[in-house]
């Protein structure tokens, strides 16, 4: 039996070349602009633990990266000191318990490094382990939101234009992530071009991020997806996607189907959600939804209903619980546009990429099939930028 002994949290920062919060006061993965020239620094954190046998389990967030959820991790990660790290489901409710009081955001990065640690024990990738099928995935393209400002995303004609560069790259699908005044009309028209750019050929979704400010605001823009004969209608409205009545309300006024549930942890209460009729189809996300653990849960439960579930955003955890998905469509390339890079950090030495230079000429991307995560990250970069290290040693 393996014992963890030491446990690491390293937050650490980044430069992204191009792009700047503009007039956003807070960061946040949605609120970037295309800024020509400029130095955008990011954070994000990784995870490290080990055993008293030599082995050592590693995950680096993709999204995850805020001070609150770093903050959660570090919360959580003493409570991992002399487990044996196999007992993941039996660490997934004590931290799940542990967490309870809070929004369960730095849990996933603990599950999915316990994840890795396991398949690197056994020499076995997470998508074997978890029964995966899939060796590439198809893969939509996620857009940053619209901007007002010159440049990326800032017109209409620009959205559809960059649609028509991903369906060129082979890509399937591609999700408009609109502009945060919640202009109904403005948002309603960028479907309508973008439809009109892309043909009936390659899917196309709709995410306003919640920044629609009324029920009849999203029943408007939901219309327009009717009939743009669009995939699927996302977090439409200011109720953060959290009300069940509210989207109940719309389904039923609408063909569309609803991807609703990002903003709901877990299995328990998404299941809740869709029950009670909030959504038509489910979203989850290993970094968000207490690891893989509690991804392939919702998992589960969304097939035994017969709903389909979509991953958020992206990831080699990512890529690995979609690999073992019936019920799903895509893998998420979040967020990309214009001359505008995913905030992803730049710590892979393996040639792992979730930028669009990551896709094949068909619009896929492998998942990988090395033990653990399948990765190989650049440490040394990790630890060369660090801003501190939180570490946690069994005494």
């Amino acid at each position: 039996m393996s014992k963890i002994t030491e446990v690491d949290v390293i937050p650490f920062t980044f430069e992204v070349d191009d792009l700047s919060l503009g007039n956003s006061k807070a960061m946040g993965v949605s609120n970037m602009v295309y800024e020509k020239g400029s130095k955008f620094r990011v954070m994000r954190y990784a995870i490290a633990i080990r055993t008293d046998d030599g082995l050592e389990g590693r995950y680096v967030t993709h999204w995850v990266g805020t001070q609150s959820a770093l903050g959660q991790s570090i919360m959580l990660a003493p409570t991992l000191l002399g487990r044996d790290p196999e007992h993941r489901e039996s660490i997934y409710d004590d931290l799940k318990r542990e967490a309870r009081a809070y929004d369960h955001m730095g849990h996933g990065p603990l599950d999915i490094a316990l994840w890795d640690l396991y398949g690197r024990k056994y020499d076995a990738s997470i998508s074997s382990m978890l029964g995966g099928y899939r060796t590439r995935l198809p893969t939509y393209a996620s857009t940053h939101h619209g901007q007002d400002v010159p440049g990326g995303l800032d017109t209409i004609e620009a959205f559809a234009d960059f649609a028509v560069e991903c369906q060129e790259r082979g890509m399937p699908g591609f999700k408009i992530h609109g502009w945060h005044d919640g202009n109904k009309k403005r948002e309603a028209a960028v479907i309508g071009a973008v439809r009109k750019a892309v043909g009936a050929d390659m899917e196309i979704m709709v995410d306003p991020g919640c920044e629609l400010r009324t029920y009849a605001d999203a029943l408007y823009v939901g219309r327009a997806c009717d009939d743009n004969e669009c995939l699927w209608y996302e977090d439409p409205y200011r109720d953060s996607s959290v009300s069940v009545i509210g989207q109940k309300m719309l389904r039923e006024n609408l063909k569309t189907p609803l991807l609703v549930s990002e903003h709901i942890r877990g299995p328990e209460q998404k299941a809740a959600f869709a029950l009670a009729g909030g959504c038509d189809m489910i979203h989850t996300d290993p970094e968000y939804d207490l690891g893989i653990t509690g991804t392939m849960k919702i998992a589960h439960f969304a097939e035994a209903i017969g709903m389909d579930l979509q991953v958020h955003a992206c990831g080699p955890a990512h890529r690995a619980c979609v690999s073992a998905m019936r019920n799903t469509h895509f893998y998420e390339m979040a967020l990309i546009g214009p001359g505008m890079p995913n905030l992803v950090p730049p710590v892979y030495k393996c040639g792992y990429d979730d930028q669009l230079t990551g896709l094949d000429a068909n619009g896929t991307v492998p998942v990988p099939t090395g033990p653990g995560l399948g990765v190989d990250y650049d440490w040394d970069y990790v630890l060369g930028n660090k801003l501190s290290i939180h570490e946690f040693r069994l005494t």
